[in-house]
């Protein structure tokens, strides 16, 4: 039986997929944390739940990468510290911004990091930004703005939350820069040192105070080992395999998901925003992840018509 002129496509797509769907599964577990944390931050202060989540995910990395780890240089150990630093400051710019901002303009506000990556990619690296790109990262901002953005109320936090937006940018891009030949276990482990650099000073002036109840540590471990450890592991093994603006696009999903556990834990109902929000986002991913691959096989025939016509010149 021929094959279908589709085949090339699969075999092109294929490939992609895993990346893909393992940034689909940290946006996933992102967005699990949401409803967990409300509850939380009742009983425990921002900054004390912060450094305890990493201290324990950054724990756990250095145990399972000790060896990897005494083998590193001191330039690449301090390379990937230095880029768990910026997602740290994001961390903490975020979580102050909020105190000061409106949730749904504070999620608007942070999404903007899908726009500034791209930007950053160019400008840092020199990468070369496509058209459908720029498309994909306008369409995942409407998406998310569908999402969170209930009137435009500015408040103090405002340029926290641009802040964090450009350092979560800034995180992605290098990340992106750096994975290439790196173990992505050691990496998050050293990734986790810098994240804990930062948030432990920021923790230690009241001191460190995290009460022994359920209602705490039940999403402090989560948090720590799924949308820490595992989610930050999946983020550097994927970014090894796609750009960063690609990557970029498909964790906008995280207020998607965000808001499907809410519906599911009864907090939210179903609305149009989501609806929307999440057709426009999904549809910025697979422009994201498709284009390329229309692209190079647009391309082939192209050069295959070329080489046809020379030949029977």
């Amino acid at each position: 039986m021929p094959r279908s002129a589709a085949t090339p496509s699969f075999r092109a797509v294929g490939p992609a997929l895993l990346p893909t769907a393992s940034l689909l599964l940290v946006t996933a577990i992102w967005g699990s944390t949401f409803f967990m944390l409300k509850d939380a931050l009742g009983l425990v202060g921002a900054a004390d739940f912060l450094a305890v989540r990493f201290a324990i995910a950054g724990g756990v990395a250095c145990a399972l990468s000790w060896r990897r780890l005494r083998a590193l240089n001191r330039g690449r150990a301090l390379t990937g510290i230095g880029v768990g630093t910026v997602y740290g400051l994001a961390q903490i710019a975020q979580t102050v911004g909020l105190r000061y901002t409106p949730a749904s303009t504070a999620g608007f506000v942070t999404a903007l990091y899908v726009v500034i990556t791209p930007m950053l990619a160019l400008v840092l690296l020199g990468a070369r930004v496509s058209r459908a790109t720029w498309v994909a990262a306008v369409l995942a901002l409407g998406g998310v703005s569908a999402l969170s953005l209930d009137g435009l109320a500015v408040g103090a936090g405002i340029p926290l939350l641009l802040a964090s937006a450009f350092l979560y940018a800034l995180h992605i891009v290098l990340l992106g820069s750096l994975v290439q030949g790196q173990d992505p276990l050691s990496l998050t482990a050293l990734q986790m040192l810098g994240i804990c650099a930062v948030l432990w000073p920021a923790a230690l002036p009241g001191g460190v105070r995290v009460p022994m109840v359920r209602g705490v540590w039940g999403p402090l471990l989560w948090m720590a080992l799924a949308s820490g450890l595992l989610a930050l592991l999946l983020q550097t093994w994927a970014q090894a395999r796609m750009s960063a603006t690609r990557a970029v696009v498909v964790m906008t999903f995280e207020p998607v998901f965000a808001s499907l556990f809410a519906i599911l834990a009864g907090q939210e109902p179903m609305t149009w925003r989501l609806l929307a929000g999440g057709g426009l986002v999904l549809a910025a991913m697979l422009l994201s992840e498709l284009w390329p691959v229309v692209r190079a096989e647009s391309l082939a025939r192209r050069g295959k018509r070329v080489a046809s016509e020379i030949r029977s010149a």
